[in-house]
């Protein structure tokens, strides 16, 4: 009975598995699968950034209303233009997906309204991509400090380098006034003159921004040997300069510096010419607006001795960037505003913030204190060429000290080039080049020696 069992079980696994013996399924999971990746951590984040959304909200404090409104309005076209940019998708300023929402506020160059509209939009911000002019900038700097807010300032004032929260995007206009004070020493000394012929003089903004530039100006007059001979000061709004050119006049004052806002200098160089004065003058970043190009706005002829000194590119020039900010000026901007030095700038500055966000997204950290950490590690930005480098990596910051002399070029509405990119000589800087031998923008030479002549004929720009 045993030896029919045992062949029956034979017999029925032969049936079932034929010939051979059932193989052992092979082992899969060591070699088959891959290892689980390790999710992604999650964004840290607190005011200003929706992660569902992937929005980031960036105040933005304007003038569009007061007396520096020329600057103001094309300045806050900028950052609209920028926002539209990566709002539009592809522009490879942000993360893919992820957009900006600005919440602006118009304070009318007044200081008061400033630090209204800073409390009506700081519990809702990430940070502000601008705040507009000097004097309304440092009332907010103990809320900024307080709220941990970065407020990318539209001013080049050297008391924004010296706050944690308020980085600069280009040199002080203390240095370009040292800048300034170079260039016409050298072209002093070139014409065969001695600096002891130079009187130098300086009109400026009665605030801290008109002050920047008084104490860099007496600080390379200082270091040049040179006397200053009349020092005269403008309120914001001022219309009438009478009095003021007269005392210029009176001090026979060959150069002056200005640190003052478009509203004031084309005004000033107007009754200038009207009273044949006619010195060499030289103004720092916001003494221009580019609609002095155009002759209807004011006569080119009162600006025939004009220097403009800025660390800042200008609209056209042949710089890697300028190609990519145009056509998205074109795209999202040129309806809203005509081509404007100042619409460039705010562009070119908010670039810092997007780059800034850009590194704390990659770090995991888009909380202020994280940009605040992405942004000051920042070395040698240039903006996509829309700049000279900036770094922002030490404290008090410096984020440039190169400036340049240049001449507005009114056939073609464009600058030339009449002394190059250096660092002031009171800080240190060599002796820069006189001008490029063929500037990119304008294709041609600069022309030699220009401020001399002016000396030579005074009443030259009121013809």
């Amino acid at each position: 009975m045993k030896k029919f069992l045992a062949c029956s079980l034979l017999m029925s696994l032969a049936a079932c598995g034929g010939d051979k013996p059932a193989e052992a399924p092979a082992a899969e999971a060591p070699t088959a699968e891959a290892p689980a990746e390790a999710p992604a951590p999650e964004l840290k984040v607190d005011k200003g950034v929706d992660l569902a959304t992937k929005t980031i909200k960036l105040g933005v404090l304007n003038d569009e209303s007061g007396p520096a409104a020329t600057i103001g309005k094309p300045y806050a076209v900028g950052k609209r233009v920028l926002a539209a940019q990566v709002n539009a998708g592809g522009s490879g300023l942000l993360p893919d997906g992820w957009k900006i929402e600005l919440v602006e506020k118009d304070h009318g160059y007044n200081p008061q309204k400033s630090v209204q509209a800073y409390n009506e939009v700081k519990e809702d911000v990430l940070m502000l991509a601008h705040s507009f002019g000097t004097p309304n900038t440092l009332p907010l700097r103990p809320m900024l400090e307080r709220d941990k807010v970065i407020a990318l300032p539209a001013s080049l004032s050297s008391e924004m380098a010296k706050h944690k929260y308020t980085i600069p995007a280009g040199p002080a206009y203390s240095l370009e006034a040292m800048r300034a004070m170079d260039y016409l020493v050298e072209e002093t000394e070139k014409a065969g003159k001695k600096k002891e012929d130079i009187k130098a003089a300086i009109v400026y903004q009665q605030d801290d921004y008109g002050q920047d530039g008084v104490e860099g100006w007496k600080k390379a007059a200082e270091f040049h040997g040179v006397a200053i001979v009349s020092e005269q000061t403008v309120t914001p709004g001022q219309r009438d300069f009478a009095a003021i050119v007269t005392a210029l006049k009176e001090a026979k004052a060959t150069h002056v510096m200005l640190t003052i806002l478009p509203s004031a200098s084309g005004p000033l160089l107007g009754t200038a010419a009207q009273l044949q004065f006619g010195p060499v003058w030289l103004g720092c970043t916001p003494t221009w607006i580019d609609g002095f190009f155009n002759p209807e706005v004011i006569p080119s002829a009162v600006f025939g001795n004009y220097h403009w000194v800025s660390g800042m590119t200008y609209w056209g020039e042949d710089v890697a960037g300028m190609k990519k900010f145009q056509e998205a000026y074109d795209k999202h901007g040129k309806d809203a505003s005509p081509q404007d030095l100042y619409l460039l700038m705010s562009y070119m500055q908010g670039t810092i913030a997007l780059e800034g966000i850009t590194r704390s997204i990659e770090a995991g950290d888009l909380t202020r204190e994280g940009l605040l950490a992405s942004i000051t590690k920042l070395e040698n930005f240039d903006a996509g060429g829309l700049s000279q480098p900036m770094s922002f990596n030490s404290f008090p910051y410096v984020t440039g000290t190169k400036t340049r002399v240049l001449k507005p070029d009114f056939e073609k509405k464009s600058w030339t080039v009449v002394s190059d990119w250096a660092v002031a000589k009171a800080m240190g800087g060599a002796p820069a080049a006189a001008a490029p031998a063929a500037p990119a923008a304008e294709g041609a030479a600069a022309p030699a020696a220009e401020a001399p002549a002016a000396e030579e004929k005074p009443a030259a720009a009121g013809q």
